[in-house]
């Protein structure tokens, strides 16, 4: 396994070792031991998956504390452009973004640690995302940033997405009060 960092501190890419033969391949996609020793100790609690259509928006997501979320997102069939925001009002990155294109193909996963708003737009019909959380989904601490924040500026290569109504309706980031 090998960990890529990004612009941002903590938000990590993580590159699985593959094996493949004409059988198909093997990787390990989580292994406790080997993130403990890259540095991130997370207990994972929930898995959620996904399967959209091409040009489907899911974002930008976060849960504010106590049930803040982090994230191990992957691409278990198509591809997606996957972003996050800092939301961490000390972070010197605060409302900063970086994105990574994660493939069936190369198999890569994004750490999204807790104070991160996540969002993906899927590149690919029948595109299913899966991801491990840090803590259980709770509908009360959800919030959202609009995807298309003029101040984020995030350049999701697309100009006319699939998008749920929550979504369509989140407010903008200049309105947002970091929690983290």
């Amino acid at each position: 396994m090998e960990i890529v960092e990004t612009k941002i501190p903590d938000l990590c890419i993580i590159k699985p070792k593959v094996f493949e033969d004409p059988r198909g391949y093997f990787f390990e996609s989580y292994n406790k031991e080997s993130f403990l020793r890259s540095g991130i100790d997370q207990n994972f609690v929930q898995d959620n998956e996904s399967k959209s259509g091409k040009g489907v928006l899911r974002g930008l997501h976060f849960q504010k504390p106590p049930f803040a979320q982090g994230k191990l997102v992957r691409v278990m069939r198509g591809a997606v452009l996957d972003v996050a925001v800092d939301l961490r009002k000390s972070s010197p990155t605060y409302g900063k973004w970086a994105s990574v294109e994660l493939t069936q193909d190369n198999k890569w996963m994004y750490w999204v640690p807790p104070g991160f708003a996540h969002g993906f737009v899927t590149l690919e019909d029948n595109t299913v995302f899966f991801y491990k959380c840090t803590n259980v989904y709770n509908k009360e601490s959800e919030g959202a940033i609009l995807w298309n924040d003029p101040d984020l500026n995030i350049d999701w290569n697309i100009d006319q997405p699939l998008l749920s109504p929550k979504d369509v309706e989140a407010p903008l980031f200049k309105d947002f009060v970091s929690p983290f």
